[in-house]
Order: structure tokens, then C-alpha cells, then sequence
């Protein structure tokens, strides 16, 4: 629900002095207010066409590609030909300068640097460096803002992809989805507000915290569409029962949990009110969106022969698209895979093989729909990989650890400033020497195109105001257009 809109509660995007707990709110305000604000939680949400924003927004909603496992930026985009002279000597101690290990190479005896074996070549007006190994992704390096230099102080998975999607590396904090879900409220009544997808085999596990709420009111966390069978549990009906059936049901669930609020003002339960209600209108609304037979043949070929594969990365990625043009303001795709310590050339091949051409293609098939002037396309893991390796190195293979001090991501779409590429690293692609940027100016950056000053989106729970960039977070001027 957009709280934008509804000005007999706190707006969630005033000033910190202003903000409430609802639930404290709702639990000590007496039966009237409690029966009132579930009616207002099953009215139809509505756009909020910037009223009550911060800055003039220039994105509406977010897909988020996050490329779970941590993608090696040296194979890539951060293109090194200098360290072919290096190949197979020990990292310099002056590179490495007592940077923390992982304990998967802690204990070895060396640290012998080791370059791509992939071609690189330079694209488009911004002479963007992009690997062989996506072709596809060089098509659209003019509509893109490549980041070398993104940085974060994580150097294990859960940690790190924690820190990625809520700001923080301590578990249970609500996601960015949910943030935004919060702040800004949905633009449609027969779909959640924030909805997150996986793909990919393998590699670190995905949990469901990610896409969580955190100490938000539990409405505003991600709903995951399952990918086989129906996209949401139970969303069609048993044999023998109707959706008329299913509907009376519903009505007298609706008395008895009206009750139960005016008896004890809990608004935990007028979510569960509203969640009934939103899945009975995602009992019509989620089989059409699924069906991809009215879309284009072309459209199909370009995304890749994997788009007609339910759970693909390919079908994800067409399926974030329809689910953007339905108002859904946060959509969240994870693909696994990308986590190669050893085997990295074979391991990378295939991932980039599996996400390269719908990548690209979410991107051209948003702009050529007008689209993409208010969407904001975010493609991301959530740290990068050594220069040197780990386990043994050969001529044809190898393998990287973790890397927090530099790696590569983009971003495009509404509010960035399209065909650049920010940041320098040094020779080996292990420190920065030009505009470093943490995770929390990133997200700065991101709340600012949507129209929010991050300072300013908070929440109090246990005593503090907590926001999606903690205490951190300075606005990237460069990648703003």
C-alpha cells in the first residue's frame, strides 16, 4: 500500500522525529482506529505520482538481477592485458598490503597471479572493455553505466550478499524490496508490490530472508515465484471448489479476523486479511502473466531459446519485464552459479552462456517499450574474485576466491546516466585508484532516481531509526543523469 497516499498515518518518507511503530500505534489506539485502518487496508493501492517524495522521481520500479556467487570482474569487464607479464608469479605484498584471506587460500604457500584467458574488446561511445564471453552485453554497453568499482567489507557469501540486499551484514533486516515496498506502495491492486525469482543450479543457497521484511510489517516482504508447477503455492483451487466457493470463504475468514483486531488491535492480522485478498486476485492475474504464448516470436528469439524453459534465467528475465509493465515495483531475480574457485573457465562460460542474451535483451526490450526512462535495471553480485589463484594453475585453467576490495557491476535505466564507465583499478584489479563506491552509495544512489533521499526513508525498531544505508551513503554524482 502506498502510504504516500494516506494521510492519516505517518508517512514513512518524513523525517525521522515523525515516524511511529505502527504496530505500538495501532495496538493502543482503541477499536475504531484498528477497524479503520483494515478498511484501509483493503482498499486498491494506488500510484503515488511523486506526492509526498523527497526529489522528482525518475524511476518507478526496480529489477535487480543479482548474480548470486560473486561473478570474476577480470574475466568480464575489468580488463587487465598488463598481467600476462605477471602469469604465474606471487602477488606483490605491497598489492595485497595484509588484505584478510578467506580460509580456502590462508594456507597457501603462494599466491600466483593469474590472467583471463578471454579476448577482450572495447564497445560503444563509452569504449567499454567487455569479455568474449558476452557478446550480447556489448550490444547494450551504451545504455549502461559500468561500475568497476563498487567495494564492501564482506568477504564470505551469506554476509556479503546480506550486506548487497539490506544494508547490513546481520541477518533478518528487511531487503531493499521491502524498503521500497514501504516507502512507496504498489502501483497495482492484483499483484504484490515485491516479487523475487532464482534460477541457476548450484553454488551458495539463497534464503529467504533476502527477499524478507525484516522488523517492517510482514506485508511488505517478497513474494518468491516457484519455478515449476504453479508460480505460488496453493494458488489454484482444490478439485470440486469454485472461485464463488473460495470467495464466501474468504468473506466470512474476513468477520472472524475483523473481530479478532477489534478484541486486540493486532496488525499483524489485518495483514494476513490483506495477504488472503491479494492472493485471491493472484489467482486471475498470475496464470495470464505467466502465459507467454501472446508474446511476439520475436521477442521470444530475443531473450534465447532457454525464455520457453519455465525457472529459466532467460524466463525470469521476460517474465521481470511483464511484471514491471503490471506495476510491480520491486522484482528481484537471483541466478546461482557464479562461484568458481576452481574451474573458473569452465564454470564462467556457463553462466555467462546461461544470463548474457536476456540480460541484454531486458534492456532492449524495455527500451523499445518506453520503458526503460522509468525503470531501474541493477546487474550485480556481491563481491568480486582474486587476480591471483587458487588451487593449481595451468595454461588453460584456474580458479579465483573472494575479492570484497573492487568488482564490477552496472546499472541503467530511469535516473542513470547512460554509456560510461566509473572507477579505476589498479594493475592487478584488487585495489581502487579512482571513485571507490560502497555498496551504501550505491543504494544512495538507487533511493535517489526513485524520487527518495535515503536519509529520510527510516523505521524505528528497538529504539533507533533504522534506513536502508544505516548510518552510511553518499549520492554517486556520476552515475546520475
Amino acid at each position: 500500500m502506498s502510504f504516500l497516499n494516506h494521510k492519516s498515518r505517518q508517512n514513512p518518507l518524513s523525517r525521522a522525529g515523525w515516524l511511529h511503530n505502527r504496530r505500538h500505534f495501532l495496538m493502543g489506539s482503541g477499536m475504531s482506529i484498528a477497524s479503520a485502518a483494515m478498511s484501509n487496508l483493503l482498499k486498491a493501492d494506488t500510484p503515488s505520482d511523486n506526492q509526498g517524495l523527497h526529489l522528482p522521481a525518475k524511476a518507478k520500479r526496480v529489477i535487480y538481477l543479482c548474480q548470486s556467487g560473486a561473478p570474476s570482474q577480470i574475466d568480464l569487464y575489468d580488463h587487465k592485458p598488463e598481467l600476462n607479464q605477471w602469469v604465474g608469479e606471487d602477488l606483490p605484498d605491497s598489492v595485497r598490503n595484509g588484505q584478510r584471506l578467506t580460509g580456502m587460500t590462508a594456507d597457501q604457500d603462494s599466491f600466483p597471479i593469474a590472467p583471463s584467458i578471454f579476448n577482450f574488446k572495447q564497445y560503444g561511445q563509452s569504449g567499454a572493455w567487455v569479455s568474449e564471453l558476452l557478446p550480447h552485453t556489448s550490444d547494450i554497453v551504451d545504455d549502461v553505466t559500468f561500475i568497476r568499482t563498487l567495494y564492501t567489507e564482506a568477504i564470505n557469501h551469506d554476509p556479503a550478499i546480506t550486506l548487497m540486499q539490506t544494508g547490513t551484514q546481520i541477518a533478518g533486516r528487511p531487503s531493499f524490496g521491502a524498503w521500497l515496498s514501504y516507502g512507496l506502495g504498489s502501483l497495482n491492486d492484483d499483484l504484490p508490490t515485491f516479487i523475487a525469482m532464482t534460477s541457476g543450479e548450484g553454488g551458495q543457497p539463497l534464503y529467504d530472508r533476502l527477499w524478507g521484511a525484516g522488523f517492517l510489517p510482514s506485508h511488505h516482504q517478497g513474494v518468491k515465484l516457484r519455478r515449476t508447477g504453479d508460480p505460488v503455492l496453493f494458488l489454484s483451487n482444490p478439485p470440486g471448489v469454485t472461485r464463488q466457493d473460495r470467495r464466501k470463504m474468504l468473506d466470512d475468514l474476513s468477520l472472524l479476523n475483523q473481530k479478532r483486531v477489534e478484541e486486540i488491535g493486532d496488525p499483524e492480522i489485518e495483514t494476513r486479511i490483506s495477504q488472503y485478498e491479494m492472493a485471491f486476485r493472484m489467482q486471475a492475474s498470475v496464470p495470464e502473466l505467466a502465459d507467454f504464448s501472446n508474446e511476439p516470436e520475436h521477442v521470444l528469439k530475443q531473450y534465447g531459446d532457454d525464455v520457453k524453459l519455465p525457472g529459466t534465467y532467460a524466463a525470469n528475465c521476460l517474465l521481470a519485464r511483464r511484471l514491471a509493465e503490471r506495476g510491480v515495483r520491486f522484482i528481484q531475480l537471483y541466478h546461482r552459479g557464479w562461484d568458481q574457485h576452481t574451474f573458473l573457465p569452465k564454470g564462467i562460460r556457463k553462466q555467462a552462456a546461461a544470463t548474457d542474451q536476456a540480460s541484454a535483451a531486458l534492456i532492449q526490450d524495455l527500451k523499445a517499450r518506453d520503458m526503460l526512462k522509468d525503470t531501474l535495471v541493477i546487474w550485480a553480485g556481491e563481491f568480486g574474485r582474486t587476480v591471483y589463484c587458487q588451487g593449481a594453475l595451468t595454461e588453460t585453467d584456474y580458479g579465483r576466491d573472494h575479492h570484497p576490495r573492487c568488482f564490477t557491476i552496472w546499472a541503467a535505466g530511469g535516473g542513470i546516466r547512460a554509456g560510461q564507465v566509473i572507477g579505476k583499478t589498479d594493475d592487478f584489479s584488487y585495489n581502487i585508484e579512482e571513485d571507490p563506491i560502497h555498496i551504501h552509495d550505491l543504494n544512495a544512489t538507487l533511493l535517489h532516481c526513485l524520487g527518495i533521499q535515503h536519509t529520510r526513508l527510516t523505521y524505528k525498531y528497538q529504539g533507533r531509526h533504522h534506513r536502508l544505508t544505516d548510518v552510511h551513503g553518499n549520492l554517486v554524482d556520476k552515475m546520475l543523469a
